[in-house]
């Protein structure tokens, strides 16, 4: 898993719904210059932010035609929108994260873990100078609610391990996975679907 990991973030192995958010991070990552120098984060993140501008604009990547009026619901994190009975469209400005990087690496390891709400990156939306990503995830509809418990052992038995409330961490895989809450869980016929997941890479503890 670890290999397959690597591969993914890196951009040398494709899996579904992966090319667009894999090509914007290898852009970022590989454009970094003097940015890279810069030691204040909020810094780092207005430069890398110029560099994620600069590639929209290369690659027509900008989204216009968003209908606000099928605004389904908000979080800290994002904004909703129903697009049809299968798919939801979400706007995220990355606010849980130090860069955009840390966004697109969160993208393509939900992808890996949980391919049945995978996320695919439609393009990128403006609105009064914020910058969100736009990306299309299938639409689920719960039909009870979730136990928590059940989400526990779930992970648990997958090597993530419950560190408070409801933040994971796999020590393997060098992994965090926060705020799996039961708005974030939700239970479909029995089954779990991870529909807003919070992932971090971290450096091996020594």
């Amino acid at each position: 898993m670890r290999d397959d990991i690597q591969h993914i973030l890196s951009g040398t192995s494709q899996v579904k719904c992966h090319h667009l958010i894999q090509t914007t991070c290898s852009y970022l990552k590989g454009s970094q210059g003097a940015s890279s120098m810069v030691k204040n984060q909020q810094q780092y993140k207005e430069e890398e932010t110029k560099r994620l501008i600069q590639f929209v604009n290369d690659n027509n990547l900008w989204v216009d035609n968003l209908n606000i009026e099928l605004y389904l619901s908000q979080g800290a994190e994002q904004k909703v929108y129903l697009k049809d009975g299968s798919t939801v469209l979400k706007l995220n400005d990355t606010i849980y994260y130090a860069n955009w990087v840390d966004y697109f690496h969160n993208l393509l390891l939900n992808n890996l873990f949980f391919p049945d709400t995978a996320y695919n990156l439609l393009g990128f939306y403006k609105n009064l100078d914020v910058i969100y990503a736009l990306v299309e995830q299938p639409f689920v509809k719960a039909t009870e609610k979730t136990d928590l418990n059940v989400v526990k052992t779930f992970l648990e038995n997958n090597g993530f391990r419950n560190t408070k409330n409801h933040d994971y961490y796999n020590e393997e895989l060098c992994l965090i996975l926060e705020d799996l809450h039961d708005e974030n869980v939700l239970t479909r016929n029995g089954m779990l679907y991870f529909i807003d997941t919070v992932f971090y890479i971290v450096s091996p503890k020594k």
